[in-house]
Formats: structure tokens, sequence, C-alpha cells
């Protein structure tokens, strides 16, 4: 046996050569001699329970019998079915010497001898067949220590297994019988069969047919459901193996057993005030089964998104919304993980579904006595919760339900309604009473009162969702005026100018323990202004109504103490003030901003600040939402345990990894940034290229001097007025040119947030290298271009010889046929020669003689005008081979091969006669 051999020579390694007869190999190998060469069964039988024990226990031992204990063992298993014992001890063995022993029970060194027996036995193909006999065993210890041993083969060697087990007849069938056995073999084969179906397509479908649905749903019905034990979250599992990225076992459940059985395990009964650790994994694997449902199959399928669209719509029809909403929204009891993973759901379930989308609006929570909108509910999760995860899962709510959904915008947007001061300073406690619009503007104006812009910034992100890509309910909110917090402070203000003075509170802002404030408070203010002004005419024009509000922009996106992301959001939502500037007011116009942003910031600079941003880790690590990993054990469990921190638990956590930061720059909001960016770059060249409307200086050259005549005076305007529109169209073409290089150059220098300006001679040098590299690359092209030309005349010509050649191989063909046509009437003539009377015959070498002229005069004419051809053509090819030569190329190799295996029979033929 190859394998055992080279197993062999690890062991020798691991314990040296002059240890390879150490007590245990030498121990280990008696043992296996008593029970293959032994005479008394009794014998055999204890050696056999000698060897088991030694296998458990001791590294060096399972090394030993990895090298020699498998054929063994295999044989017994094989050939002694009727001694029960006999195939007991073979197979505890086999689950020991597969079992990994802890390291601080034997030597410590890097070999792993449990992993190496794994991958030995799951190499011979004929072992694992004789392993699936075994479960038709009626012996209970035999089909459980099968299982066993099958299910460590599945954990180190799965792939291989996978392969070994599809080639078995039945195999799979055998497997899917265990789940009707007793109840410790049922769950063996459970936790088997789970991970015999990861990954594995074909394995998935065979397991379906062969009713895996029914069994699974039965086994969790018979436990208990969500507050069963183990066994359900190993059944959960296995269905989750069987739905994921499988849109066809997907179609096969919605059409035959239907979602109810899944459905019902999210069921909870009014009374439950308490989640043990097991119901939250339980909930939490069949939360999981929901998302693969929604995702509707792999990328790769043609079927997914009408698959997910029909999963989502009958999810919606069988009551799932209310079972979630339960879950996420009315359970305070549940665990963290429960609660964001159930609002993560209701997220996913109405994302992109209109009719889904009516059914969310139209929800309402709470009893009879006192009831409000499901949304109205979420909101207050929003502005309350002192989770961070909690917050990040109830805004995905809004962020979906906003998506695409400008009639629900509308709605949202419609209940925005300022609520007076007496309002504003109430607790949340009675903020049930409010509508939708009035608690997000409560949420909004709360932190005037305690100085903490947490809420703020929260309420701000929902409004987000509510403004992007809707015109109408920008325009709207811009008429909304929010109350001085005291009427001695003034006139009510703007909401969005309360939005722009938070901003810059934010910056100064120290939390409840004195460091500094949140990270998140800038980047989610600066979104929503981003959002809000992009394409909104009306929006910038308010935003640039106060003139501080451009002085603290321009301030923001120059401070090097804030984050990379702050300065550039700032630096395009800078640009939206160009490229959406619809004033011809003086101050407020495009090229004022442009104008200050040169002076203030300095272009290089500015869009730097834009490349900063692409190369910060939240926009270069911004990625579509991950495909689902299996939920397995352990990573239900460390799900279940944790409990999600507040901000000050984070407060250690690097700038660009804040869960919060994350969620923010999302993949639709960075490319939304980055069309921006280009569309801000293109303005900005534009402005530079025009010029100014107005001409602020009058020059003196322009003023008539004292005795100079009119017509002198008329004369030297002209050429004044020449030479000005020659320098200004100069330094048009120049500044256009700069600005070009500078946003295609997006600022090269990283070290520098200057470029520094050359001297003019290098200026001019580097013009005339520009110039003289053009003209180059221009008559490249053109010498290109005649190369190109010449070759394809060149092939043409070599075509037509081919055709010349290829007509005087056919006349030389017709040529040889008259040949055998005269030969074949000399033998004619001969036979009747000798048959007939010879008087009577024709002269037959008088008229085959001029035949045999009239062929050959034929034949001459056509072959003197295919040489005067052939003259002509060579002519031809010698020229373009000439000019060919001039220009680099190989003539001997285009003109390779040609007429090589073109012949002359002609000559051939007239030898012969």
């Amino acid at each position: 046996m190859d394998l055992a051999s080279r197993y062999k020579g690890v062991v020798g390694f691991v314990f040296g050569n002059d240890n390879s007869g150490s007590s245990e190999d030498s121990y280990v190998e008696r043992l296996l001699d008593r029970i293959s060469n032994g005479v008394l069964a009794e014998d055999r039988r204890t050696a056999i329970a000698e060897l088991q024990s030694v296998v458990a226990e001791s590294r060096a031992a399972q090394l030993a019998f990895g090298a020699m204990g498998f054929p063994v063992l295999m044989a017994v298993l094989k050939k002694e079915r009727d001694d029960v014992e006999m195939v007991h001890g073979a197979l505890e063995t086999l689950v020991s010497a597969l079992t990994p022993i802890d390291h601080a029970k034997g030597p410590t060194n890097e070999v792993q001898p449990a992993l190496m027996n794994t991958d030995l036995l799951s190499r011979e193909s004929d072992s694992i067949s004789l392993l699936l006999s075994l479960l038709s065993e009626e012996d209970f210890y035999v089909r459980y220590y099968t299982l066993q041993i099958l299910t460590a083969l599945l954990t180190n060697s799965p792939n291989r297994l996978q392969e070994a087990i599809l080639s078995i007849p039945r195999g799979i069938t055998r497997l899917m019988d265990m789940l009707m056995d007793r109840e410790v073999i049922r769950n063996e084969a459970l936790l088997l069969l789970t991970y015999l179906t990861r990954e594995a397509e074909e394995i998935q479908k065979i397991v379906v047919f062969e009713g895996a649905f029914e069994k699974v749903f039965s086994i969790i019905k018979e436990e208990g459901g969500s507050e069963g034990g183990v066994v359900v979250q190993d059944c959960l599992e296995l269905l989750n193996n069987l739905l994921h990225s499988n849109a066809s076992n997907q179609v096969l459940l919605r059409e035959t057993m239907g979602f109810d059985p899944l459905i019902s395990i999210l069921k909870l009964r009014r009374s439950t005030n308490s989640f043990t650790q097991q119901k939250t994994i339980n909930l939490l694997s069949t939360l999981e089964t929901i998302n693969l449902l929604m995702m509707g199959g792999s990328e790769a399928d043609p079927q997914k998104d009408s698959n997910k669209i029909t999963n989502k719509t009958v999810l919606v029809q069988k009551k799932l919304l209310d079972h979630l909403l339960m879950l996420g929204v009315e359970s305070p009891w549940a665990s963290i993980a429960v609660r964001c993973s159930a609002l993560r759901c209701i997220g996913d379930l109405v994302a992109e579904n209109p009719k889904n989308l009516d059914v969310l609006s139209s929800k309402v929570l709470g009893e009879e006595s006192q009831v409000e909108p499901a949304l109205n509910s979420i909101l207050r999760i929003i502005l309350r919760t002192s989770s961070i995860q909690e917050f990040i899962a109830a805004d995905h709510v809004f962020k979906n339900f906003c998506e695409k959904n400008m009639d629900g915008q509308a709605m949202l947007a419609s209940t925005l309604i300022p609520q007076p001061n007496s309002m504003i300073d109430a607790p949340f406690e009675e903020d049930v009473n409010m509508s939708f619009g009035s608690m997000l503007l409560h949420g909004l104006a709360l932190s005037e009162s305690d100085g903490d812009l947490e809420t703020c910034c929260r309420a701000a992100s929902v409004l987000t969702h509510i403004l992007k890509d809707n015109t109408q309910c920008k325009e709207r909110v811009l008429r909304i005026e929010l109350e001085a917090p005291m009427p001695s402070l003034g006139a009510p203000e703007l909401l969005l100018h309360r939005i722009v003075r938070y901003l810059a509170v934010a910056s100064s802002m120290k939390n409840k323990d004195g460091k500094p404030g949140y990270l998140y408070v800038q980047p989610i203010i600066l979104k929503l202004l981003v959002t809000w002004l992009a394409d909104c005419p009306g929006a910038v024009q308010c935003f640039l109504d106060s003139r501080a509000h451009l002085t603290y922009l321009l301030e923001l996106v120059s401070n090097t103490s804030s984050t990379v992301c702050v300065r550039g959001l700032a630096a395009v939502l800078l640009g939206e003030c160009v490229i959406y500037n619809k004033s011809s007011e003086s101050g407020k116009d495009g090229v004022t901003i442009t104008d200050a942003i040169g002076q203030k910031i300095g272009l290089t600079s500015y869009l730097l600040k834009f490349d900063e941003m692409q190369r910060s880790f939240l926009f270069s690590s911004a990625k579509p939402a991950q495909s689902h990993k299996p939920l397995t054990r352990s990573a239900a469990a460390s799900m279940a345990e944790i409990e999600d921190g507040t901000e000050d638990d984070l407060s250690d956590q690097k700038n660009e990894d804040h869960p919060i930061l994350i969620s923010i720059f999302d993949v639709q909001f960075v490319k939304f940034v980055k069309s921006l960016e280009v569309y801000i770059r293109e303005n900005i060249i534009d402005v530079y290229s025009r010029p100014k409307s107005d001409v602020a200086v009058l020059p003196a050259e322009m003023e008539q001097q004292g005795g100079e005549s009119d017509k002198d005076y008329i004369k030297r305007l002209k050429a004044f007025v020449g030479k000005q529109c020659s320098e200004i169209q100069n330094l048009l073409g120049r500044n256009a040119t700069l600005a070009e290089d500078l946003a295609r150059t997006g600022g090269s220098g990283h070290s520098q947030p200057e470029l520094k300006v050359g001297s003019g001679s290098d200026r001019v040098q580097a013009e005339i290298l520009r110039r003289d590299l053009q003209k180059a690359s221009q008559r490249i092209e053109m010498l290109e271009a005649e190369k190109a030309k010449i070759e394809s005349e060149a092939s043409m010509y070599q075509n037509l010889a081919g055709k010349l050649e290829s007509d005087l191989k056919s006349l030389s063909d017709a040529y040889n046929s008259l040949e055998q046509t005269n030969l074949h009437l000399e033998k004619e003539v001969k036979a009747l020669k000798s048959g007939g009377t010879p008087s009577t015959s024709p002269d037959i070498e008088a008229i085959k003689a001029e035949a045999r002229e009239e062929a050959q005069k034929e034949s001459e004419a056509e072959l003197n005008d295919l040489l005067v051809c052939l003259g002509q053509e060579q002519s031809k090819v010698e020229k373009l081979s000439a000019r060919l030569s001039e220009l680099g190329e190989d003539v001997d190799k285009l003109l390779e091969g040609i007429g090589d295996d073109m012949g002359l029979p002609e000559d051939d033929e007239e030898e012969e006669d």
C-alpha cells in the first residue's frame, strides 16, 4: 500500500530515525499482528480492545496506527461481519484514530495524527463504500460508530469524501434513511448531512429528491420549533445548505411544502419574555433561511431575479412581516442580534417590491387602545436605541423603503410639520402621539436643548433617505422653518440653515467623557447636505443665502484636523454650489464660488481632496452586500453571545473602521460621489476656460493722449485691441490646457499639497518637446498607414500569382488527360488491327500525329500568355519587395512557401513520351 509506505516515512520523521522502533510503534505492531494472525477469537478481541485504548490516549500510537493499521481493520470489517464484538472494536478504534487528542496530553509537535489518518482513509474509495454498507446493519452501535467515522472524514476532507459518496450507488440514500432511525442515530446522520451538503450542488439536489424538506421540518416540529435544542439548529443548518444559491431547491420548497413550516418557527407567544441562548441561535438560523430565500439563488442563475420577487411576494402573503415586526420592534426582551437580524430582513423584504412597500407602510403596531404605524416605531428605535448595530439595522429599513419609491418618500415628507417649542422640549416618552415627520423634526431639533448631536445625526440619516433622488421632496423640505429655542434669539430658522449650523457645532463637540465628539456626526450631516443639494438649484441658493456658510465650508475643506472623508465630502458640497448654481446674482454665482476656491484653497489642493477621499479606506473598500456564508454551529454561537456595544465601547476603534461610517459609505453613495466628482472637474475646467462677463479695469492705453489726432487715436486703439485679443486667446488656451492637465492628473504630487509652477523657460521647453512628440507621432501614424497599404497590395498580388499558378496546373491536368485518351485510342487501334482488315482502317498514325500537333500548339499559346503575365507580376513583386525592405519587413519570410507545392507536370509527361 503506497499511502501506508509514505505514512511510515512521516512517522519516522516525527520520532527520528533512532526512535522508529519506539515502544508505541512496536506495541501497536504487535497488537495488529495478533488481530490479523491470531488463532483464538478471544485473543483477537482482547488485542483490538487494547489497540482502541492506546490509540485513544496516545498521539504516537495514532501515528503508528495510521502507518500500518487501516488494512488490518478494514479486513476485519469486510470479512468478519458476523463477529459483532470484533466489528465494534474495529469501528471504535477507527473513531479514536480520527479524533484529535488534546496537545496537553501528548508531545507538542506540529504533526496532527488525526488529520493525517483522515486524509489517508479518505483516499480509499473502497473503504468509504465499505463504511456505507455498514449502515444497513441491524446493530445500533455499528451504525452509530460508522456515522461518527464518516462525520470525522467529512470534517477534515469534505471535497474528497463528497466525491466518493457521489460515486457510490445509493450512498446518499443510505444516509437519508438514517434520519428515520432512532434519535441518537438520527442526530448523528443529521450532523453528517450538514457537512456533506455544504457547497455541493449535486448532493443537495439528491438529498432534496430523497425527501429532505419533509424530514427536516418533521424533526423541527417534533423537537419543539424555536424552543428546541441543538437538533433544531442542525436541521436549520441543513436546510440553509440546501437552499443556499440553489434556485431550483427554493422553487421546489415553495411549490411543495410552502413557506408555512418555516414561518411558524418565528411565531412567538405573547407571554414569552425570556430567550435562551439556544432559542436565539435557532431564530437567527431561521432568519438566515429567510435571507437565502430573498436572495433568490446564485448570481449566475438567470432566474434569480424572478425567483427573488416571487419568494418575497409569497413570504409577505404568508404574514412573515408580522412575525418580523414582532421580533425586531415589539420584543424588547429579544437579544440585540435577533432584533437586528429581523430589522434587516424587513428592509430586504420590501426592497424594490412595490406591493411589499405598500404593506409595510400600512402596518400598525400596538394594542387596540394605542396603535401607531410600524414606520413610526422603527423611527423611534433609530432615535432612542443605545445600540450602534440596532441603529444601523433600523436605518437599513428606511434606506430600502425610500429607494426608488417616490410615493413613499412623498408620503413621509408630507408629515414633516414643525412642532411648537413646548413639544420640542418634551421628553421622548411623549412622542407616541406625534406623526412620523414631527417625530423626525423633534429628533433634529432636540440637540438644541441637551447639546448632544447624536440624535440629530441619526434623524439626519433618515431625512437623507427621504430626499434622495426626489426633487419635489427637496423643495418641500426646503421651506420648513424651525422656531428658535427661545423667542428672544430671533426669528424662525430654515431647516437647511439649522443643519449647516449643526455641522459647524459638530467640529468642536465633545462626548460625555470629554473626549472628541462622535466620529460619524459630520459625515452623516455632510451626506445629507450633499444629497439635498444634488440637482436642486433652490437648495444651493438657500445654502448660499448666508455668506457664513460658504466661508465655513472653505475652512472645512482646508482643515487638516478633519478626517479625509470629511474634507472630501465638504469639497463635493462646495463643487455642488458650482455645478448646480443657477444664480446670476453677484457674489453667489458659480464663477464667484470658483474664484473663492482658487483664492482660499487653491485649485490643485481642492482637487487633491477628491483623490485623497477616493484612496481612503471607506471609499476603496465599499463593496456590494456580501453573499451569506453558512451559519455553522460556532458562527451562530458567537453571534448569539455578542451583545452590541454603545459608542463608548467603540471609542478605541479606528476612524475608518467604525460600523456607522461603513454603513454610510455604501456602494451606491460612493458611486454617486464619484460621478459628481467628474461633473465638478468638467465644470471647473469650463469656468476657468471662459472669460468673465465684466471688465473691471480700463487700461491707460485706451485714453486719448494730448495732441493726438482722432485718426492716430483710432489707429492706435485698433492695434491695442488686436494685441489684447491675441493675448486673451493665448491666455484662455493656456488656462484651459492647464485646467485639463490638472483635472486629468488630479494633482499627482501626493506629498505636496500645492504643486510648484516651473520657470518660464521650462514651460517653453516642455511645450516644444510636446509639439515635436506630436509631430513624430503623426509621422509614425502616416508611415504605419502606408505600410499597411503596401502590405495589402503585396497580399493581393500574392493571391493573384497563386491563382495563375492554379490555372497553369489545371491546364497541365487537361494535357495529361488528353495524353491518356491518346494512349487509350492507340490500344483500341491495335486491337482493331489484330482483329480486322488493315486495308479498310484509316491512317491512325497520321491522325494521332495531327491531334498531338494541334494540342501542342494550343498549349504552347496558352503557356506563352501565362509566362507574359507571370513576368509582369514578377516585376511588380520585385518593386514591392524593395519597398517592404525599406520599411524593415522581412521579404523572404513573407514569400516563404508560395508556389513550393505547385509543380509543372508537363515536363515529366514529355520525358515519358
